[in-house]
């Protein structure tokens, strides 16, 4: 350990003399409540620290001291269910401790000491060792098992640290807290139950895959319209108000992702309040258990140290690829990202550095680069698939798209999910607009959708380009009203009005339609190009459009959604049936009056 003194106070940035021996981003504690801080720059003999807790009463003469290796996630069984704040330290355990308000020099372990959990060593392996065949120690080597909930089974692994030797010793099975050393390699090392990984370094992958493989959420304008990879990264932009975490809350509950992780980054206390209420009370639809048995939170209010907030994200995202090398598909939600920047703005105009645009320091790019490439879908060293999905909401001020985090953040996702305050104003949710989003991963995920319904690409073009040209005309219809244009193009608005009020609005409290399978997502779309293109043929037939209009199949149409349940193909055979016969009728008797 390395002793200095501080010198100079500036809000979270602390410059501190005689640490000149020390590493960049080693921790630092300071004072006498030692606070938890960080080295960022070194100048000499002299370290700039940027601190993660209150530093009211600290004072200059301080002791700082470095203990000598960088900030770092405790990896381990216990981690589900728990929720951390941006250093990893348990809330609920600084709770009991402190009560509503978090004291300067507070500490908790990320994993609790005295919990003892049970391991279940590698059959193999055992035998191998007690009959002295060699076995090599490689990295994502499994070792052994432990139940940590009802849905997720921790894998007890060779870190990625260890490259080479050989196993000389594995402990039985049986109950052991998170210290415990569970294997050793006859090059001296130890393998403890929980390991320690520094949060700003990437953990290590055998080989990257191509996203392919959608993320599933139910929601139809992102499943269909926008589709987001398992291992890809998406951004909700939107501003205050048009429900960015109430949809990253639902893409949370019904996501086909093996473990979620939430990052409350810089949000207001009482929003993260609502998250951290409800998130245990909701019902896991995969388990019919608690969603919280596959679930860490990470809050960072906005009311909390500033530093804190810049580094959550990589603590969250470390975490999120402990799970993905044991070959679990994790979906990271980050709410908001600019909050994040605003935090990085901050220190940065502590640090007196020079400015870019809006204030925010020249590297933003880079941070926002090196946090959303840790997604991706892997090969991990044990052989085994897993992945990271990136969402990261932004709150851009005004919600104008254009300011720099915004317009960062869209060089480094392929996905890009942008929400409209007039439809969050017309209660039409999810408030996605569907002519700013889009996703480039289409292409990529159309094979696994051709798989569940050829028609996925065609269908979801052409509905796309109806809605494109529903756009235009609405601005004709402003000017002069619906009534002056023909019918063909007053066809194109009804049937753009189908499509948003009967597939892509979708009711969270309405339990048929608060999730859609895939296959009755593309089949209610395939419906409503159905309807559209054979009331086309009606109208060059001669048909008004309020004939069209006044069929029953018509309001039914925008009410399937909710009418038809999940496990109910019959229901859409059925309305298909009724629907092809009332257009068929109606075009039958305009031909028939024609050849009369």
């Amino acid at each position: 350990m390395i002793e200095g003194k501080v010198r100079r106070i500036s809000g979270p940035i602390i410059r501190a003399s005689g640490l000149g021996g020390a590493g960049l981003f080693d921790v630092v504690e300071v004072g006498e409540k030692r606070i938890i801080g960080e080295i960022v720059r070194l100048e000499q003999d002299e370290a700039v620290i940027q601190v993660y807790e209150d530093e009211t009463g600290l004072k200059i003469g301080a002791s700082a001291i470095s203990t000598g290796r960088p900030l770092s996630a405790l990896l381990g069984p216990g981690l589900i269910g728990t929720i951390y704040d941006g250093i990893q330290r348990p809330l609920e355990v600084l709770f009991k401790q402190n009560g509503p308000f978090m004291a300067s020099g507070s500490r908790g372990n990320p994993l609790d000491p005295a919990k003892s959990w049970t391991f279940v060593p590698d059959q193999e392996i055992t035998a191998r060792l007690a009959a002295g065949t060699e076995v090599k120690a490689l990295p994502g080597l499994t070792l052994g098992t432990v139940k940590e909930t009802e849905s997720i089974t921790c894998k007890i692994m060779i870190p990625p640290t260890i490259r080479g030797g050989r196993l000389t010793e594995l402990i039985p099975p049986g109950d052991y807290p998170p210290d415990t050393v569970v294997a050793r390699t006859d090059a001296g090392e130890a393998i403890p139950l929980a390991q320690w990984w520094p949060v700003r370094i990437p953990r290590p992958c055998a080989e990257r895959l191509a996203p392919d493989r959608p993320l599933i959420t139910g929601e139809r304008v992102i499943d269909v319209f926008f589709p987001l990879s398992k291992g890809g990264t998406a951004a909700i932009p939107g501003g205050f108000g048009t429900g960015k975490t109430m949809t990253q809350h639902a893409i949370a509950k019904w996501c086909d992702a093996d473990v979620i992780i939430y990052i409350g980054c810089g949000e207001r206390g009482n929003e993260m309040t609502d998250v951290l209420t409800d998130f245990p009370k909701l019902t896991d639809p995969r388990t019919g258990r608690s969603l919280m048995e596959r679930t860490i939170l990470i809050a960072n209010t906005s009311n909390m140290p500033v530093a804190a907030r810049e580094v959550s994200i990589y603590t969250g995202v470390t975490l999120a690829e402990f799970y993905r090398d044991m070959g679990y598909h994790v979906a990271i939600m980050a709410d908001s990202t600019s909050r994040w920047a605003e935090a990085l703005r901050e220190l940065s105009g502590r640090m007196e550095e020079m400015p870019a645009e809006e204030g925010f320091p020249a590297y933003l790019p880079t941070r926002l680069a090196e946090f959303y490439e840790r997604a991706g879908r892997v090969r991990t060293y044990g052989g085994a698939e897993g992945s990271i999905s990136i969402i990261g909401a932004v709150s851009p001020p005004g919600g104008d798209f254009s300011e720099p985090v915004t317009q960062h953040t869209k060089r480094f996702i392929r996905c890009f999910w942008a929400l409209d305050r007039d439809l969050a104003n017309a209660r039409h949710y999810p408030a996605i607009s569907w002519i700013d989003s889009y996703s480039e991963y289409a292409g990529e995920v159309e094979p696994w959708w051709e798989k569940v319904n050829p028609q996925w690409a065609p269908v979801r073009q052409e509905a796309l380009d109806l809605l494109k040209k529903e756009e235009r005309l609405s601005e004709i219809v402003r000017l002069i009203g619906p009534d002056a244009l023909p019918d063909d193009q007053r066809l194109i608005l009804l049937a753009a009005d189908i499509i948003k009020n009967g597939f892509l609005q979708q009711n969270s409290f309405d339990e048929v339609d608060m999730y859609c399978i895939p296959a009755k997502q593309i089949r209610l779309l395939e419906l409503i190009m159905e309807f559209y293109q054979r009331s086309q043929a009606c109208i060059k037939l001669g048909a008004p459009l309020y004939k069209i209009n006044s069929l029953p199949i018509r309001e039914r149409l925008s009410r399937l959604k909710s009418e038809v349940k999940n496990d109910d193909p019959e229901g859409l055979l059925s309305f298909e049936r009724e629907m092809r016969g009332a257009l068929e009728e109606l075009e039958r008797g305009y031909r028939n009056r024609d050849m009369l």
